[in-house]
C-alpha cells in the first residue's frame, strides 16, 4: 500500500514553505536560485554548456545546507522533486518581489498535516 501523497502543487506549496521556516534557510535557498539563474543566464549567453551542470551544485548546494543544518529536516525534494523545483522559483520570486521577507511568519506543518489540511 503506498502512503498519500499530496495531489497539487497548491496544496504542496503551503507545506513547501513550512520547511522553509527559518529565515537563514530561506535566504540559503534565495542565494543558490540567484546564483543558479545568473549561472545558466551565462552560460546561454556565452554558449558554455559545460557550465549548465554547476547549477546543480549551485542551487542544491546552499538549499541542502539550509535543510540538514539550519532547518534540520529533510528536503521535500526528495519526495516531490518538480513541485519543488517549482517551489523555489515561487519562493524566491516572492522574496525577489518583496513578498516573502525573512520576517514574514511561516507556520510549521509536517506532510501528513498538508494532506490532512487537502483533504477537508
Amino acid at each position: 500500500m503506498s502512503r498519500p501523497r499530496l495531489a497539487s502543487f497548491g496544496a504542496f506549496y503551503p507545506f513547501y514553505l513550512s520547511q522553509h521556516a527559518v529565515p537563514a534557510c530561506r535566504w540559503l535557498h534565495f542565494g543558490g536560485t540567484s546564483a543558479v539563474v545568473a549561472n545558466l543566464g551565462y552560460a546561454l549567453a556565452t554558449q558554455t554548456w559545460l557550465l549548465i551542470p554547476l547549477s546543480l551544485v549551485l542551487g542544491y548546494g546552499p538549499a541542502w545546507v539550509g535543510h540538514f543544518i539550519v532547518e534540520k529536516n529533510r528536503p521535500a525534494t526528495f519526495t516531490y522533486p518538480l513541485w519543488s523545483l517549482m517551489g523555489d522559483f515561487k519562493m524566491w520570486g516572492s522574496m525577489l518581489t518583496g513578498k516573502l521577507w525573512s520576517g514574514v511568519p511561516v507556520a510549521p506543518m509536517t506532510e501528513e498535516q498538508a494532506i490532512a489540511a487537502t483533504a477537508r
